[in-house]
């Protein structure tokens, strides 16, 4: 075959993508606790530039689109791109047989690492948690995965647009019952543990008031068949943020990540090119979701369909530029610490988790926590504790994340 001599170095197909790694790195790095950094230097000097990048680093409350909503879908997504990687060896060497039974064993095992994730058998039933996280990322890769196997990137592109407006479909026509209280039914009332409603006994599920088309919190198509039909415990007490439904439209961030990968892999396309693909389809693809907002609204924690394309759009983004940045332009060194993190990231996400509470900031508290913060306190700045607190914990898990690489200890689910 003739070398391709107009574009850069073409990443071999064998060779990891250093820049997937240290995005997904990136990502992983914020969920760890560096986001504790923001809120310490907030709360110790609050000021104009503090709450901005404070308020960006929480969830929208509901609608509306903050970075943090970006984590979770941004790294679905790059899911999507390693899955083409390597199922596409797999195929090519054991068939699709092998593939599929890779899939499922996989996104079997991490589903029951969800379980575990969210308590296990800590509580007696019914007060356990059945989907998450983990649990949402598992169905996500499974039936990304599957699809990936036995259709085209024509029929995928089908399936995906297919799944986004039979999505908006079913929650803006199909009826269902109004399930607030006879005094809230009709109104802007939400349904939340704060309005406290924390169980579905406390709603009125046998509501003749039948309604379509709402997107208010706790009162939609997606939350309704939760508070129906979802057994066990709901994170947000009536309804589940990674419930039934939801999990349709995160099926396709997962197949935006797996186009997203497809064009990465295709030697026929210049490097630079890939870059401009992935920036250009990316704003073209938040776009339309921000568009799609004034009918549909952007909201995460039912994952509209116009949300799935603007985090799949700003996702597409990052990716492009660290592909550029570390990939084709080779500079590499400022994010080394997001390259130990993106080669373990479920290693640290679990490990933080078992360590009780909020993780490695809990281990950090034992380091400069009692007497430490509060000298600090008193004789630098109010506040300052707690930020260097914040700073030992993101010290902790890197240097773990560095200790897993350098002992070449790569934990794969």
């Amino acid at each position: 075959m003739k070398k391709n001599t107009t574009s850069s170095t073409p990443v071999p197909e064998s060779q990891r993508l250093m820049s997937l790694d240290a995005l997904r790195g990136f990502d992983m790095f914020w969920i760890l606790g560096a986001d504790s950094l923001a809120y310490a230097l907030n709360a110790m000097s609050p000021n104009v530039v503090t709450k901005f990048f404070a308020a960006q680093l929480d969830h929208a409350e509901w609608a509306g689109f903050h970075f943090y909503d970006l984590i979770f879908p941004m790294f679905v997504f790059m899911m999507g791109v390693s899955t083409v990687f390597s199922l596409t060896k797999i195929i090519a060497t054991e068939g699709r047989a092998a593939a599929v039974k890779r899939v499922l064993r996989r996104g079997i095992l991490l589903f029951i690492i969800g379980l575990i994730y969210s308590g296990g058998f800590t509580n007696p039933w019914p007060d356990m948690r059945l989907m998450g996280v983990l649990n949402r990322i598992a169905l996500a890769y499974t039936f990304g995965g599957l699809l990936f196997i036995f259709f085209r990137p024509k029929a995928l592109a089908g399936i995906a647009v297919a799944l986004l407006l039979g999505y908006w479909a079913l929650l803006a026509w199909v009826p269902f019952p109004d399930v607030r209280p006879g005094s809230l039914a009709g109104t802007d009332a939400v349904i939340t543990k704060e309005a406290g409603f924390t169980d579905v006994a406390q709603l009125n599920m046998a509501s003749t008031n039948i309604i379509h088309g709402s997107y208010i919190q706790g009162v939609n198509l997606t939350d309704y068949v939760d508070q129906k039909y979802l057994p066990a415990r709901k994170y947000d007490g009536t309804y589940d943020p990674e419930g039934i439904l939801s999990t349709i439209p995160a099926i396709v961030t997962a197949l935006l990540g797996i186009f997203a990968g497809l064009l990465l892999r295709d030697k026929s396309v210049t490097d630079h090119k890939k870059v401009l693909f992935l920036i250009g389809a990316g704003a073209a693809s938040a776009t339309l979701g921000w568009l799609w907002n004034i009918e549909f609204p952007v909201i995460k924690k039912i994952w509209t369909s116009s949300y799935v394309l603007v985090a799949g759009g700003y996702s597409a983004m990052f990716l492009g530029a660290f592909y550029w940045i570390v990939d084709i332009k080779k500079w590499r060194t400022w994010c080394q610490p997001f390259v130990w993190i993106g080669m373990n990231p479920i290693t640290l996400y679990l490990t933080s988790n078992f360590l009780g509470g909020l993780g490695f900031e809990k281990l950090a508290v034992r380091l400069g926590g009692g007497p430490v913060k509060s000298f600090l306190d008193t004789h630098i700045a109010k506040g300052f504790g707690q930020l260097v607190i914040s700073a030992i914990a993101v010290l902790l898990f890197v240097a773990f994340a560095n200790f897993l690489y350098r002992k070449k200890i790569f934990l794969r689910f």
